[in-house]
């Protein structure tokens, strides 16, 4: 009774603290005490949401073309790269310190260049998401490959296991979980990539949404676009803890048995 108990209040809390953030948000809009030039009301969000809502989603079909695209690529970079220098130290060392200077460039700056290099189409923002996405998965992997145990690793090597054999049965499994959590981070990362690639050239996207409805001070629909690609990053990150529990039932079995 106590885990249930346990388990409804988990659940609740969160709910309970957005209904106080929103609360606090109506009552300052309510009584005047923030002008709605500066922060729309609720309601006006919520009517400014649904008004556009047929718009919304035919922007985000884009922004998420967009996003699946340079995530998918962002995956495979990431999977073969992580793997090469899991392999060779070598590359290890000499990819390692770029992977990191590649986050300490600010993504606003990168835009604009590959718009002049890529034109305005798909191309710039799904190569801005690669270069968001890929590297939350690149180190979640690496650190996986190397958390295998090397008793076993040791183990099958005794038996006459190659390096292949030892990949696919021990290192790979033991990166699942880490990669996982990788993608959790990316596919969140995804999303917002590609719509400040879209807020410097586009035709269509949220990005580019949000710049027209900024342009014409329209802030309620500024608010509810926000909202909108907040709640398209939820869902994404949700989908990934479902496809993490098909991929890894034996982890819910061992919470479980906890």
């Amino acid at each position: 009774m106590t885990k249930k108990l346990q388990s409804i209040i988990s659940k609740l809390s969160p709910a309970i603290t957005l209904a106080i953030v929103v609360l606090i948000w109506a009552a300052a809009t309510g009584f005047d005490l923030v002008p709605s030039f500066m922060l729309p009301s609720p309601q006006s969000v919520f009517e400014a949401f649904v008004g556009d809502f047929p718009l919304l989603m035919q922007h985000a079909a884009v922004t998420l073309t967009e996003a699946f695209a340079g995530l998918l690529l962002g995956v495979v970079l990431a999977f073969v790269l992580a793997t090469l220098m899991d392999r060779f130290n070598l590359l290890y060392k000499a990819f390692y310190p770029l992977l990191v200077i590649t986050q300490t460039v600010p993504t606003i700056a990168v835009a604009p260049l590959l718009v002049l290099w890529q034109g305005f189409g798909m191309a710039p923002k799904i190569t801005l998401v690669v270069i968001t996405t890929f590297f939350p998965i690149a180190v979640s992997l690496l650190d996986g490959y190397r958390c295998a145990d090397p008793d076993a690793i040791n183990l099958l090597r005794s038996m006459g296991a190659g390096r292949m054999r030892i990949f696919r049965y021990i290192k790979l499994p033991s990166a699942v979980g880490s990669f996982f959590a990788g993608l959790k981070v990316s596919a969140s990362y995804a999303v917002v990539g590609a719509v400040i690639a879209e807020w410097l050239g586009g035709f269509e996207g949220l990005g580019v949404y949000m710049t027209r409805v900024r342009k014409a001070y329209a802030f309620d629909k500024m608010f509810s676009v926000i909202i909108f690609i907040t709640l398209i990053s939820l869902l994404l990150m949700w989908g990934v803890t479902l496809l993490k529990k098909v991929c890894m039932p034996w982890e819910k079995k061992e919470k479980e048995k906890k």
